[in-house]
């Protein structure tokens, strides 16, 4: 018994025969199957591979012995035992080789039978990458912890410790802006640690499933990223100046190369395997050949940081070499090459380490020498430049700094980004908390945006106008887009007047030195449209310039010229569109909109031109004319028109006197207000007014005047606003009745509830856009009272309106 126990492994790779068997190849199959051997034997198959080993050398391993695989890449894995007295078969997945593992990258498969019963032993493998890249196939007695295994695990041990140390060392040593080399050890430490935790299949301790091809395929991406991490880190390392251009440029090129051919050689499932498991293998070869190269160059230049490197990474790079020889078959397979190998990479941490630490000493020498330099500068300039230069509230630079930076910037043809910020609502919140509270948000914003540059290096923040900042932001676009990120962040952030919570809202518009302007004057403007785009849009949101928005000022302001001549040259038309009702397709009342017959451009609606009209006093005007001609229209042709329905803007309906104007209008020429429908939508009950819209909406509803909510259903607040406003009329969108006919997931049902709760409430029904007779038809069959849209009638002048039928109106209408 104690002869069985001490049975020493068994090497079962020498002895490997091979043969390509169908997917549903049987037990008998597989015994059967013509093997081959040598090298007449196949290594890989896209199906399955059967491997036939020697079993004569198992009869000294006792029952529930070990069958140790090197992990490699395949879909599913099959073990078949042939005893004295049955056939086992033990198949599994990728994915489901969870416990079937042993230190040192090795599957395991128990095996119940002794050796002396097993009379043959056959291992196959479904879509096997290649089995030259596997390194052995082991047969051991089955102990609890074979002393292999425990070597492994107190090495494993070692290394993650040795490595740990090593990384918060790193940390530790320096806070604040790390330098490159520094960030390249560190990622270096950090995927040396994973891959020999994945590797050595320690990591399935915590994470089982990560074992097999998972961990195989991984360790190739980290391999990849060890060899970009430590050429990156050389390089940065290595004092300035020292290593030529073109060989540091070379060593850089490599390291991407060993990044992408790791990725590279574990996408066995589209890439030959053979083929990338060479390509990272050379990658490795030639980094070595590099490295060596420039360490040469260091030492005769004199460099420092050499001598440390040298220390650390020799024993590093020859045993990455022998692994190397080892995987292009040159030498036999060795459990102490790989051993080895996680002992110099401790060995490497650790001296590197060293290095790291006196490269900091020698930046921290020309630091404090630096700092005693500019604390001297600071101290005889800093009273006259705060005088000069600083915002008296925010501590910001002012108007005259930023006109300094940026004529420094341009005047050494320096690329910048100028963002010009907006604070949204600080009239508001002057008029309703008081000025102290708008300085207080300003200051909360200065010390916001001042916060957001602070870790971009040269970029300048200013308060040059009362709620208007200005960022500088030289460097490339990639500068510029880090930037907006950073500064979209802080929109929504909580300030606290007095004992309010309230968020903050920034409006950002951007331009770019040289390529938007080049010249200050110009590119302020430029990025002051950005700034109004943002505003339109909605405010609270950044958007950088584009040429178009300079040619839709353009058009604007040209816009707003030919609107006040339109006006006196009476330009401007009312055309009726008829509302008719559903039951009696009789003319209820009709619906005023504007056209504009300009001279150039033909006949416009509003939709064309109301977004060009920025001037608020022109756009105000025109909507005072259009209810004037409504006025008039119905003063002379009452009867004819019925109820006209005219749209109001927030501008209309804003102020103490709005309504009153209104209905004083309506007695001046003599018109009952019951003959006036105001239609408004949702987006004017949500104006930042909104307290003095609604009381007005009250007030004409009080009078007589009918109130409708047009375009029902797009807004998000349309049961509020019934609730709260005096609705007389519910107008339903015509995308909703564009959609009737869509079948599942049309609007049929959101129709059929507006139309009920409409008629649950009180209110009268109006769709929009009817355009066929089967539209009119369902919504008459839903309860709808009234419609309008092409199918009763497009809008027309009003001269030609015709006098409606003497039949009298129904009670809808």
């Amino acid at each position: 018994m104690s002869g069985t126990a001490s049975a020493a492994p068994i090497d079962l790779h020498r002895s490997v025969c091979s043969a390509v068997l169908p997917a549903q190849a049987t037990n008998a199959q597989v015994l059967a199957a013509p093997y081959r051997c040598g090298a007449q034997a196949p290594t890989q198959s896209p199906g399955w591979l059967w491997l036939r080993l020697d079993t004569s050398y198992l009869g000294a391993l006792p029952a529930n012995w070990d069958l140790l695989i090197d992990q490699t890449r395949f879909d599913r894995i099959a073990v078949l035992i042939v005893g004295r007295d049955s056939t086992t078969r033990v198949s599994r997945s990728a994915y489901e080789l969870a416990g079937h593992w042993a230190p040192g990258g090795l599957l395991k498969f128990v095996i119940a039978p002794p050796g002396r019963d097993v009379r043959g032993l056959y291992i196959g493998f479904r879509r096997i990458d290649d089995l030259s890249l596997m390194r052995k196939v082991v047969a051991r007695p089955g102990t609890a912890m074979n002393g292999a295994d425990v070597g492994w695990l107190v090495l494993t041990g070692l290394f993650a410790g040795t490595l740990l140390s090593a990384l918060v060392y790193n940390i530790v040593i320096h806070t604040g802006q790390r330098p490159a080399f520094q960030r390249w050890y560190l990622l270096w430490v950090s995927v040396a640690l994973v891959y020999g935790l994945i590797w050595t299949n320690t990591a399935a301790l915590a994470i089982p499933w990560l074992v097999g091809p998972i961990a195989f395929r991984l360790d190739y991406v980290l391999i990849g990223l060890m060899v970009a991490a430590c050429n990156m880190f050389f390089f940065s390392v290595i004092e300035e100046g020292v290593l030529p251009r073109g060989l540091t440029r070379i060593g850089r090129l490599l390291a991407v190369a060993g990044a992408v051919f790791g990725v590279l050689a574990s996408a066995d499932a589209w890439l030959p395997v053979v083929l990338t498991d060479q390509l990272l293998s050379y990658t490795i070869a030639a980094t070595s050949i590099v490295i060596a190269w420039s360490c040469v160059v260091a030492v005769r230049r004199g460099s420092r940081v050499i001598w440390f490197y040298l220390i650390g990474w020799t024993p590093v790079i020859c045993l990455f070499l022998a692994r190397l020889a080892r995987n292009l078959g040159f030498v036999g397979q060795s459990d102490a090459v790989d051993m080895a190998t996680f002992v110099a990479l401790g060995f490497e941490a650790l001296v590197l380490s060293l290095a790291i630490a006196d490269r900091f000493r020698l930046i921290r020498q020309e630091l404090d020498k630096a700092r005693q330099r500019r604390e001297i500068d600071l101290a005889e300039t800093k009273t006259l430049r705060l005088a000069a230069h600083t915002d008296f509230l925010t501590g910001l630079g002012n108007r005259a700094a930023f006109q300094q930076q940026a004529n420094a910037l341009m005047k050494a043809s320096m690329p910048f980004s100028l963002f010009l910020v907006d604070v949204d609502y600080l009239k508001e919140v002057n008029d309703r908390l008081g000025h102290a509270s708008g300085d207080m948000l300003l200051c909360h914003v200065g010390s916001a945006l001042a916060g957001v540059v602070q870790p971009m290096a040269d970029v300048r923040v200013a308060r040059i106008g009362g709620d208007e900042f200005a960022i500088l932001c030289p460097g490339p676009l990639a500068a510029e887009t880090a930037l907006a990120e950073a500064m979209a962040a802080v929109q929504g952030e909580v300030w606290h007047p007095t004992d309010r919570n309230r968020t903050m809202s920034l409006s950002v518009g951007s331009a770019r030195y040289p390529e938007d302007a080049a010249a200050l004057d110009l590119l302020y403007q430029n990025a002051d449209l950005a700034l109004y785009t943002a505003k339109r849009l909605g405010r609270g949101r950044y958007i950088r310039f584009d040429p178009l928005q300079r040619s839709l000022r353009d058009m604007q302001i040209a816009f707003n010229d030919e609107a006040e001549q339109a006006l006196e040259q009476g330009q401007f038309e009312l055309y009726l569109q008829p509302i008719v009702s559903l039951e009696t397709e009789a003319v209820c009342g009709h619906e005023a909109l504007l056209r504009w017959n300009h001279p150039y451009h033909g006949l416009m609606t509003p939709d064309s031109f109301a977004e060009v009209l920025v001037a608020e006093r022109v756009g105000l005007r025109i909507q005072d004319h259009v209810l004037e001609m409504a006025l008039l229209a119905l003063r002379d042709r009452g009867e004819e028109l019925g109820l006209l329905s005219v749209n109001f803007t927030s501008a209309q309906l804003a102020g103490a006197r709005a309504a009153r104007n209104v209905l004083a209008r309506l007695a001046h020429h003599g018109i009952d207000p019951a003959r006036l429908c105001v239609e408004v939508t949702e987006g004017v009950m949500l104006d930042r007014v909104a307290d003095s819209i609604l009381a007005n909406l009250r007030t004409l509803h009080d009078a007589g005047v009918c109130i409708a909510l047009d375009d029902f259903g797009t807004g998000y607040a349309s049961l509020v606003h019934l609730r709260q406003l005096p609705v007389d009329r519910i107008k339903i969108d015509q995308s909703f009745v564009a959609g009737l006919d869509e079948g599942e997931g049309g609007t049929l049902p959101i129709v059929s509830a507006i139309v009920g709760l409409g008629i649950g409430l009180g209110k009268v029904v109006i769709a929009e856009g009817i355009e066929a007779e089967w539209q009119a038809d369902r919504l008459r069959q839903l309860g709808c009272q009234l419609g309008q849209g092409y199918r009763y009638g497009r809008p027309i002048p009003l001269s030609t309106i015709e006098e409606p039928d003497p039949a009298p109106l129904t009670s809808v209408c």
